[in-house]
C-alpha cells in the first residue's frame, strides 16, 4: 500500500514468497519440521555438551555456543514466517520489525566469528599441539566468544538504528518474508546511500576478516597434516576438521552469495531463496554436521543412551 509523505509507519506487511498462497500448507510443513528439527538439534547439543565432561573442551565450548545462537537466529526469523503463512493478516509491527532485525543481525554476524574462532581453535591444535592447553586458555576463548557477540551487537545496533532512521513513504509492504535491511531500504524516500556504504563496510569487514582467518588457519592445517609421517595421524587430522570445514563453506558462501554478490542480476525471489537455506535451514544442519560427523559426539550420544536404557 502506498503511504502519504505525512504518514508515520505503524506497522510492516511481509509479502512472504511468490505463488505461496496456492502453497503455503507445503511451506507451512517444511518450515515446521525445519525449525523442530532446529530446536531438537541445537537445544541436545548444547545439553550434551554441558552434561558430558568429556566435551569441556575449547572446541566444544565454541560449538556449544554456535549452537546457541544458530537456535537464536533461526528463532528470531521462523515463527513469525509460520505464522504469516496460516494468518490472513501477514504483517509485523514496526517495533517487531526492529527487535527482528536487531536480534537476527545480532546473532548471525557473531555465528559468522564463532566459526572463525573455532578455526583458530583446530589450528592451534593441529599445528602447534604442545602449546594447544596454554594457548586455548579459557580466557582466551571467553575473550573470542565475548569479541564474537560484541561484533554481533555493533554491526546489528548500528545498521537498525540508520535502517529505522529513515522516513517510509513509498509504501509499508516489504517484498520478504522477514524485515531485512535491503528490501526496507527499499520503501525508503530518505537518501539510502549511506546506509548501503556503512552496511557494505560491516558486511565486507566481517566477512573479510572472517574469511581469511579461516582460509590462512586451513592452509596451515593443511601443510602441518601432510608433512605427518603416518595415514593414521593425517585421517585423524583431516576428521577433526571436516565438520567445521564443511560448515563454514555452507555458511559463508551462502552469505557470500546473499550480500556481497547483491545485484540486479538477481530477482527478488532467488534472494529469498537463499535467506531461507542460511536463515532457516543451516542451523538445522550445523547439529547433524557436528554430529554424523564427529567421533566425540556421537561417542558422547552412545554413552547417553546407555545410561539412560
Amino acid at each position: 500500500m502506498g503511504l502519504n509523505n505525512g504518514t508515520e509507519v505503524t506497522e510492516f506487511v511481509l509479502l512472504g514468497f511468490a505463488g505461496q498462497h496456492g502453497s503455503w500448507q507445503v511451506l507451512f510443513l517444511a518450515f515446521l519440521v525445519i525449525y523442530v528439527a532446529t530446536l531438537v538439534g541445537n537445544t541436545g547439543m548444547v545439553l550434551l555438551i554441558r552434561t558430558n565432561p568429556s566435551l569441556h573442551t575449547p572446541m566444544y565450548f565454541f560449538l556449544q555456543h554456535l549452537a546457541f545462537v544458530d537456535l537464536c537466529y533461526s528463532s528470531a526469523i521462523t515463527p513469525k514466517t509460520l505464522e504469516n503463512l496460516v494468518g490472513t493478516k501477514k504483517s509485523i509491527s514496526f517495533v517487531g520489525c526492529i527487535v527482528q532485525l536487531l536480534v537476527y543481525g545480532i546473532f548471525i554476524t557473531s555465528d559468522t566469528f564463532i566459526l572463525m574462532s573455532m578455526a583458530v581453535d583446530r589450528y592451534v591444535a593441529i599445528c602447534k599441539p604442545l602449546r594447544y592447553p596454554v594457548i586455548m586458555s579459557q580466557r582466551f576463548c571467553i575473550q573470542l566468544l565475548v569479541g564474537s557477540y560484541i561484533m554481533g551487537f555493533l554491526n546489528a545496533s548500528v545498521n537498525a538504528g540508520l535502517t529505522f532512521s529513515l522516513s517510509f513513504c513509498k509504501s509499508n509492504i516489504i517484498n520478504h518474508f522477514f524485515c531485512d535491511i535491503p528490501p526496507i531500504l527499499a520503501l525508503s524516500c530518505s537518501p539510502i546511500d549511506f546506509n548501503i556504504l556503512v552496511l557494505s563496510a560491516f558486511v565486507g569487514f566481517n566477512l573479510t576478516v572472517s574469511v581469511l582467518v579461516v582460509v590462512f588457519s586451513y592452509m596451515y592445517i593443511l601443510a602441518a597434516i601432510l608433512r605427518m609421517p603416518s595415514a593414521a595421524g593425517r585421517r585423524k587430522a583431516f576428521s577433526t576438521c571436516a565438520s567445521h570445514l564443511t560448515a563454514v563453506t555452507i555458511f559463508y558462501g551462502t552469505l557470500s552469495y546473499m550480500y556481497v554478490f547483491h545485484g540486479t542480476n538477481r530477482s527478488q525471489e532467488q534472494e529469498k531463496v537463499a535467506s531461507v537455506f542460511y536463515g532457516i535451514v543451516i542451523p538445522m544442519l550445523n547439529p547433524l554436521i557436528y554430529s554424523l560427523r564427529n567421533r566425540d559426539v556421537m561417542g558422547a550420544i552412545k554413552h547417553l543412551g546407555n545410561k539412560c536404557s
